[in-house]
């Protein structure tokens, strides 16, 4: 006995009514739950849907299906903050290793020949402001597709930056306080180096995040999720 169109449609706004917002997630769950009902059927086929519905979610525990969320959202940013890495050490090979060497030796000279600490500040400012522009010209963007399509992809919402744009967006803010509190003498050759060196990283680090990933991110939804490109 398989289910039909109205009792799937039934289980995905049972997942909805149960605090599973995303689109992904939901289907995963579909298909679980509706093997599983047919599979109660064949030793008991008496029972009602509603019931074996009832039966099988009692199976996930007190807290439902927040585990498998938590474990989903977990495996989901792992893979994202390995793309981050694979992107990031593109940066220290052939060629592009000149233009980060380049990009460290000229903002140490720049350190160096300039007024530093000021200088620092307005930057910092500046990367802040650059910073939160980003983060809400990709939310626009994101919710005008869910708008469209009307769903919500986990790995969508990890790309476009939610919980991973707050450490980006704290650097700026505690290297001001950090430079604010330091005085007014210039640091060692030593010091401005390897200060330029860490800029450089974050800098590259942030490009990655803003960037390289939202721009690749319908070919690695793609990958994840087989049927988004019917999505949209």
């Amino acid at each position: 006995m398989k289910l039909s169109d109205e009792q799937i449609q039934r289980l995905y706004r049972f997942t909805r009514e149960h605090f599973v917002e995303h689109y992904d997630l939901q289907t995963e769950l579909v298909d679980h739950l509706s093997n599983a009902i047919e599979e109660e059927w064949k030793e008991n086929p008496k029972l009602s849907f509603e019931e074996a519905l009832q039966k099988e979610f009692k199976k996930f525990g007190v807290f439902g299906f927040m585990d498998v969320v938590e474990k989903r959202q977990s495996a989901l940013s792992k893979k994202y903050h390995l793309l981050i890495w694979k992107h990031f050490k593109e940066f220290f090979t052939i060629p592009k290793l000149i233009i980060t060497i380049s990009l460290v030796v000229g903002l140490f000279y720049f350190f160096k020949y300039i007024f530093f600490y000021e200088l620092m500040g307005i930057g910092m400012i500046l990367w802040f402001v650059l910073l939160i522009a980003a983060l809400v010209y990709e939310k626009r963007k994101m919710k005008k597709r869910k708008n469209q399509t009307g769903k919500k992809w986990m790995f969508e919402e990890i790309i476009y930056g939610y919980g991973s744009f707050s450490a980006v967006f704290a650097f700026p803010i505690h290297m001001i306080n950090i430079f604010s509190n330091h005085g007014n003498g210039i640091p060692n050759d030593y010091i401005l180096f390897g200060i330029s060196l860490f800029l450089v990283a974050v800098f590259l680090g942030s490009y990655v995040v803003v960037k390289i990933i939202p721009s690749k991110a319908e070919e690695y939804l793609k990958q994840t999720y087989p049927e988004y490109a019917f999505s949209n």
